[in-house]
């Protein structure tokens, strides 16, 4: 029997791109490199200069990718649960540290394999300039006239900048609650709030409000840390103004356990190239940051000091209120799955009663396609990232295709005119990472 021209079709196209895989020496194809916070905050402008200079090293594109929400569990479960085969790199923070005590997920600094530090920054206290306190005193005698009614942000709800007024709170003997964090995903959205008049505080580092604080807008009332910032001299310490509390923050780059040693050894000497160079010291000499560099044992050992100290905090009985939070992270995901289910009940009826019944009959071929059509999306989910993009949403595509009654004559061209366009656009032309497979796409 002779092959019909759809499948002659789709054949030729396999080949061609076939011939298109790079198979070249590591790396051969774009790095994705995870941000587990918002764009244009401190974590994200890090990530992003890295990724630029690390592209120009390894000669092939390094993409950054915000992969945010639960308070941090969204990016840092993506870059444990990645591909460990050294084209996936996750940007860790402090929140690793904080995570798992807080219940919110069971990944540690143990299911990563760290790479190198990249700097460290401390805590610091803003206020918009045209806000009432001008000293860290005022603003602590108004938070004790009227507890739990000013509110602050700078990260999500138990984040490490969280954490820094929750600790000054209980430093100066006050419930770690008494400021009413407004849970925001990152220093970035934050300061917009800030703006805005919907927070009252900020706790961020210097350089992830810098451009504020030079153009007048924001008022720091003192840097959690134990000494001055050379490059602020004029901003007091804690410590100067009576409060004994300091608390910093660290950015660093790890990959999925099981990364191939070549590959690691690859990747790990590129970044600490980027990381001594003089750009990227340079860039976070402009833009405030602090510098700072540890690889692999010493940064281990800042992990494990990292998880004890959170861990210690996070379980004390002050802390307690702060770890409770009234909606938790999986409740708008439960929400849309108790909606979907509804949906596909309600796409499953005949849409009234028979005319021989009140009850609702429901229609079996519609169950049915609907069946196949989130079936379909599973198993794309579930192999995507073994097939690739291309493979798996031409099966999935033409699944649909025929569930519908498409001819294949039809269907394959069809599927093929949808896919590969998609992938040569978002891929190629906008590299936006997609899953990789088996031939390379």
């Amino acid at each position: 029997m002779r092959p019909t021209f759809g499948l002659r079709f789709f054949l030729m196209s396999l080949l061609l791109l076939a011939g298109c895989s790079r198979n070249g020496e590591f790396p051969s194809r774009p790095i994705t490199l995870l941000c587990p916070w918002s764009a244009g905050g401190g974590t994200d402008r890090v990530s992003r200069q890295v990724a630029k200079q690390l592209e120009a090293l390894l000669g092939a594109p390094v993409n950054v990718v915000n992969a945010t929400g639960g308070a941090g569990v969204t990016g840092h479960t993506r870059g444990v649960l990645a591909r460990p085969d050294g084209y996936t790199l996750a940007m860790i923070t402090p929140e690793l540290a904080m995570l798992h005590w807080r219940g919110l997920t069971n990944i540690t600094y143990h299911d990563f394999d760290p790479i190198i530090l990249l700097n460290r920054d401390n805590a610091a206290l803003f206020v918009r300039e045209e806000a009432p306190w001008r000293t860290l005193a005022e603003l602590e005698a108004d938070i004790r006239r009227r507890p739990g009614e000013i509110k602050g942000a700078g990260t999500a709800f138990g984040g490490v900048w969280h954490i820094g007024v929750a600790g000054w709170m209980t430093h100066i003997g006050m419930q770690p609650n008494d400021v009413l964090w407004v849970s925001l995903n990152g220093s970035a959205p934050s300061l917009q709030e800030l703006m805005a008049g919907g927070v009252d505080l900020v706790c961020c580092s210097v350089p992830e409000a810098q451009a504020l604080l030079d153009g007048g807008r924001l008022r720091c009332l003192g840097i959690m840390a134990e000494k001055r910032m050379a490059s602020e001299p004029d901003i007091p310490t804690f410590q100067e103004l009576g409060v004994d509390w300091s608390l910093g923050g660290w950015r660093g780059v790890a990959l999925p356990l099981g990364t191939p040693p070549e590959r690691r050894d690859i990747l790990q000497r590129a970044l600490t190239q980027v990381v001594r160079s003089e750009e990227y010291q340079k860039f976070l000499s402009q833009a405030n940051f602090g510098y700072a560099i540890e690889a692999d044992a010493q940064f281990l050992r800042t992990l494990e000091a990292s998880d004890k100290e959170y861990g210690e905090i996070l379980t004390s009985p002050a802390f307690q209120d702060v770890q409770r939070q009234r909606i938790g992270p999986m409740a708008f995901p439960t929400i849309l799955a108790g909606l979907l289910v509804l949906g596909v009940i309600g796409s499953a009826m005949t849409g009234g009663p028979t005319k021989n019944t009140d009850e609702y009959r429901f229609n079996r071929a519609g169950l049915l396609r609907i069946g196949v059509f989130l079936g379909g999306i599973v198993l794309f989910i579930v192999f995507a990232d073994t097939t690739g993009y291309v493979l798996a949403g031409l099966a999935l595509l033409l699944a649909f295709l025929a569930v519908l009654r498409v001819r294949m004559l039809t269907a394959i061209p069809l599927a093929l005119l949808v896919v590969l366009p998609t992938y040569q656009i978002f891929a190629v032309y906008l590299r936006v990472p997609l899953p990789w497979g088996w031939l390379g796409w």
